[in-house]
């Protein structure tokens, strides 16, 4: 079974230079291929990696069409097994990959499957962006196993063992390429953010499995792209969260969408009180958004024939946070 290790780079030099040296050292060229994907970069990104790296292939796409479009684009080029999409962002560990491929092996029906990730700049604690992997509540709120809204759960080997989870983060999610394919490949509508929930939901409706494998490790530096503060990348979150819940919530999702655009409001008027106008608005740019790309999405809801329920564990994620008090995963 072959990996392709498959990093998307767009004018991300420094970001190379500082992590690529480490993928390629810890990824045996006897089961894994490296790809890197520039998204039309403005740098000298590619020079650097033809100067100091013969065994990285490269792919030039020729605009930035973002994650899920440059993904999509640069993979039709590469054959293997499973991909790895690994952001360019993220410090990988000696036999990070064995884990991973071993549970591919041995379980057949594993679709997904994202490794331990740490954060970088406090490598004691979990990464924001998929900690130990991910789930959705019932308004599809994403939350993490490790991660809930802004705690960050120090990590105590608590996550050690693999387990099902229902999303794996796309900063290093791995995914067997036949399903990747038949799932047609990430919705480029996205640009960023939550695409992959997207695609790890429509895995789910066809009966795949996602998995949390605990013995594999990596650290994300987060927000290279767009750092946490940054209005678009509220904009993005917001608005990619509802087009996650019309394209995926089985049955009547009308009432769900009318709740959640409640809570929405209620988050921006939050923004508005902490002194974070420019969020709010990211927020009602989000919906103004969404709406415009409604009948699109009710088009794709219609391309998904079956719908499977119990995609939540938590009906209100927002109730057990806020109301409830409960900061970390194992009091849900």
């Amino acid at each position: 079974m072959k990996i392709a290790v498959v990093i998307l780079n767009w004018n991300g030099k420094a970001l190379l230079q500082k992590f690529l040296p480490d993928v390629v050292r810890y990824s045996p060229t006897e089961y894994a291929d490296i790809y890197v994907i520039d998204n039309a970069s403005t740098d000298d990104s590619i020079a650097y990696i033809k100067e100091n790296f013969n065994t990285v292939k490269i792919i030039v796409n020729t605009e930035n069409g973002g994650y899920a479009k440059g993904y999509n684009d640069g993979l039709k080029h590469i054959n293997a097994d499973i991909y790895c999409l690994l952001n360019s962002d993220i410090e990988v560990t000696e036999n990070w990959l064995e884990p991973i491929l071993l549970h591919f092996n041995e379980q057949p029906l594993t679709a997904i499957a994202q490794p331990k990730l740490m954060d970088y700049k406090r490598k004691t604690h979990f990464e924001y962006a998929g900690a130990a992997g991910g789930f959705v509540d019932q308004m599809g709120y994403p939350y993490c196993r490790g991660r809930i809204f802004d705690i960050v759960e120090q990590d105590e080997n608590q996550y050690e063992s693999e387990f099902p989870i229902f999303w794996a983060s796309g900063a290093c999610l791995f995914i067997r390429s036949k399903v990747f394919w038949e799932l047609g490949g990430m919705d480029e509508n996205y640009f960023a953010h939550q695409e992959e929930i997207d695609l790890c939901w429509r895995a789910f409706h066809k009966g795949y499995q996602a998995m949390y494998i605990g013995t594999s490790t990596v650290y994300h530096v987060g927000g290279a792209s767009l750092n946490h503060a940054h209005w678009r990348k509220t904009f993005l979150n917001f608005r990619n969260s509802l087009f996650n819940l019309v394209k995926n919530v089985p049955g009547n999702y009308g009432c769900l969408l009318f709740y959640r655009l409640v809570l929405d409001g209620v988050a921006g008027v939050k923004f508005l009180l902490s002194g974070k106008p420019i969020h709010t608005w990211a927020i009602l740019k989000a919906h103004f958004s969404f709406y415009y790309h409604l009948p699109n999405l009710i088009q794709k809801r219609k391309e998904i024939p079956q719908k499977r329920t119990h995609y939540f564990t938590v009906k209100s994620i927002v109730w057990e946070f806020y109301v409830k008090k409960k900061k970390h995963f194992k009091n849900l």
